[in-house]
């Protein structure tokens, strides 16, 4: 499965920023992949065969979706799957640093939302959301780091998403409660990048 989602995981960074044929050669060789798992054995668990048969249907429907150049239902259906895959893994006891790095996610959601909120209102209130979202996803990422082996947690290109994506989570809750709304701004589409670097490269 690791090539499999490594696919599923760059093909729904692909779709992200509108390369549908990108996102096809990644689809693809997902399906390819994909087909090769058919030979387990019968008598596996019902959870795997109802994740490998939904799979194979969202796959498809994929495919579907960026044939028709629809990024956002492509998107959609490649987070879902990904998300049968993680809810999979921790059913059987399993994780690592990939699956937390998925699980950041919400929690940059949480932040943008919060963030947007604060700039278009930056009251008391909506500063005191932002702030706490912040620290939300700064002890995620923290988590994160905390998961990284020691080969990884080396990584200069590791060390400078996480140590940055903390670096800037704990900055933006400083420019809120400093009322700097366009700071706030800088940081979070800083954050987001972050976010979407980690993922496409640890997620």
């Amino acid at each position: 499965m690791a090539p499999i989602t490594a696919n599923l995981r760059t093909a729904a960074s692909y779709a992200r920023t509108g390369n549908v044929a990108l996102a096809q050669i990644e689809t693809d060789e997902a399906v390819a992949r994909w087909k090769r798992l058919a030979p387990l054995p019968a008598d596996r668990p019902a959870e795997l065969s109802e994740f490998l048969d939904g799979g194979r249907e969202r796959l498809t429907m994929i495919t579907g979706a960026l044939e028709r150049g629809d990024t956002v239902a492509a998107g959609r259906d490649l987070l879902a799957l990904r998300q049968a895959f993680h809810a999979l893994r921790r059913h059987a006891g399993f994780y690592d640093l990939g699956d937390c790095i998925f699980e950041i996610a919400p929690a940059m959601e949480a932040l943008r939302v919060a963030a947007i909120r604060y700039g278009e209102q930056p009251a008391p209130a909506n500063a005191e959301e932002t702030v706490a979202a912040a620290s939300a996803f700064r002890d995620r990422l923290v988590r994160c780091n905390e998961w990284a082996n020691g080969e990884i947690a080396a990584q200069g290109e590791f060390r400078r998403l996480i140590d940055g994506a903390i670096a800037s989570s704990s900055e933006i809750a400083h420019a809120a409660m400093a009322g700097d709304g366009p700071l706030v701004h800088r940081y979070l589409i800083e954050l987001q990048s972050f976010a979407q670097l980690l993922d496409f490269r640890y997620g």
